[in-house]
């Protein structure tokens, strides 16, 4: 049995049917059943389960590894049929705290991070709208972003190291190298000498057309990042390689992340809501045009659906919320007066700003709303912390209500992370729309998203046990990925491939670049140990197999 075997290694194997079925899922519309979950006390355990792997595979036995922190993936990532390594039982500490960066480990639960840094009067900005479910090891394996990416951008941009285990069962400290540094690291006779020597000449014979390959939108999650291991700033002369950057975002298919060195901006202390209530889809882009010069934290939304969401759930989005739900309720009650009359926005904007300085964010908040005047929209400053965090909360939470409450229906997100250039908003909304209206007797949907990156969630709500409803998914997959094409888009900005889009990285990147990501995995990972099936060696049947039932 490999669960005996395992143990061996480490005592902490579960193989019980609960703990299986518990790790089969992950809030994605995929079921996947593991032989074992494992989680390893330290790293010497860690180093000892990819040995093994690797001995197994020798023997041509299909063992592999999938890491696995929170499991709040919406893509399937953390999912495997061999073992889960789960990282949050005791990979769980942040081991330093600097005046500008945090040493932390893949199991500690952002939550968590969140409040040691705010104590120093820190932040990490690329946190994702899942905060409060999240783990440090889902966001650097997904390269996660959200509603501070417009201004501070992504996790790529926060990573200054990472400790990672390799494919030959051995830790190494991985940073940006240059000069003298790089030099030697890739004359080093070893496991990690040869990936550089590899990777390096991989893009450099292919440098033109992985520059090329680059999408052209502001933020982008599907793929390897081959074009960011040379920094944009530094790429005429090449100065810097940087393999994080390859790292980031590789949904843990070439190894195991134990820590990771994450830099810090100073929290500033003063913040304010501008909230924005449209009645139509058209002037959301000239809207996002005009706010842009104003430099905001971030400019989020969400639509009619979303918020009849939030009224229809209201008893559970008001336990979501913090502080007390009854004060929470009054705060409330100007949304739930403006649905009751009739008057529901087809389009809610939330623009963040924040300063030092109060009296200068006064004045900026009256600029914002002052420059929105001639739209035909509702503008609203919000002064009252209470009544922003309702605001956020609906933003944040539409999808774990949709997943929480929806009797008899799935929130199912197999189409949930578009995004296009803003500019191109009027045309690509309502052609989404009109997509997915010709199947309005099979589901409904909720968008919400980051308009000011052109940055979109789209959250269908099915029944995944109706077979002719699983049946159009694949296709309605199809029909938008092409859309977004057309449009230069990514599929995918924050939320990565995992089972869902790696079978359309073909569609998005073509064939030679493609071929070059799996020459990647086979650099980093020649036996195929690390989390199969994710960014290459993708197989649509497969994915369909494993749709869940509801």
């Amino acid at each position: 049995m490999l669960a005996d075997e395992i143990k061996k290694i480490t005592s902490e194997v579960s193989t019980d049917e609960a703990t299986l079925n518990k790790y089969s899922e992950d809030y994605s519309i995929f079921k996947v059943m593991p032989q074992a979950v494992v989680s390893p006390k330290n790293k010497e355990e860690v180093k000892a389960l990819v040995r093994f792997a690797s001995e197994k595979k020798k023997k041509g036995k299909n063992v592999s590894l999938t890491a696995r922190s929170a499991g709040t993936d919406m893509s399937g990532g953390p999912l495997g049929e061999s073992i889960i390594v789960e990282f949050t039982k005791y990979f769980n500490h942040i081991r330093e705290i600097g005046a500008d960066y945090s040493v932390v480990e893949p199991g500690v639960y952002y939550r968590d991070f969140e409040k040691k840094i705010s104590e120093r009067g820190l932040l990490y900005p690329p946190y994702p709208a899942s905060k409060d479910l999240c783990a440090i090891g889902g966001i650097v394996n997904n390269n996660s972003g959200g509603e501070k990416t417009l201004k501070y951008g992504k996790t790529e941009d926060y990573v200054e190291g990472l400790e990672m285990i390799l494919a030959d069962g051995e830790e190494y400290y991985l940073k940006p190298l240059a000069g003298a540094e790089l030099k030697k690291q890739l004359a080093e006779k070893s496991f990690l000498g040869e990936i550089y020597r590899k990777l390096f000449k991989l893009i450099e014979d292919n440098y033109e057309i992985i520059k090329a390959a680059k999408p052209k939108v502001s933020k982008n999650s599907a793929g390897y990042y081959l074009w960011n291991v040379y920094p944009p700033a530094q790429a005429g002369d090449k100065k810097t390689f940087d393999i994080t950057k390859l790292i980031v975002g590789s949904q843990g298919t070439l190894g195991l992340v134990t820590a990771a060195k994450l830099r810090l901006i100073k929290k500033q202390k003063y913040s304010r809501l501008i909230v924005v209530f449209s009645k139509s889809l058209q002037p959301v882009p000239d809207i996002v045009k005009t706010i842009l010069p104003f430099k905001p934290e971030s400019i989020e939304s969400y639509d009619d659906k979303t918020l009849q969401l939030a009224v229809r759930f209201l008893p559970a989005l008001l336990k979501l919320m913090k502080g007390s739900a009854f004060k929470m309720f009054f705060k409330f009650l100007p949304e739930v007066g403006m649905i009751l009359r009739g008057g529901i926005p087809k389009m809610i904007i939330l623009i963040s700003i924040s300063s030092d300085d109060e009296e200068e964010l006064e004045k900026e908040a009256g600029k914002i709303k002052a420059a929105l005047e001639p739209f035909p929209v509702q503008v609203r400053v919000v002064t009252d912390p209470a009544e922003a965090e309702s605001f956020w909360t609906i933003r944040r939470q539409s999808f774990n209500l949709l997943h929480s409450n929806a009797k008899g229906m799935y929130a199912a997100p197999f189409i949930d992370d578009l995004v296009i250039d803003p500019k191109h908003m009027p045309e690509f909304l309502p052609a989404v729309n009109a997509i997915l209206d010709k199947y309005k007797d099979k589901l409904i949907y909720t968008i919400a998203g980051h308009p000011g990156n052109g940055n979109f969630h789209i959250i269908p709500l099915v029944n995944l046990k109706d077979e002719a409803t699983r049946a159009l998914i694949p296709a309605i997959t199809k029909e938008v990925t092409d859309l977004v094409l057309k449009y230069g888009g990514s599929i995918t900005a924050e939320h990565n491939d995992g089972l869902i889009r790696t079978p359309y990285l073909k569609d998005m990147y073509g064939e030679k670049i493609v071929s070059l990501f799996a020459e990647v995995k086979k650099i980093f990972d020649p036996q195929n140990i690390f989390n199969p099936g994710k960014k290459v060696g993708a197989d649509l049947a497969y994915a369909k197999a494993h749709l869940k039932r509801g």
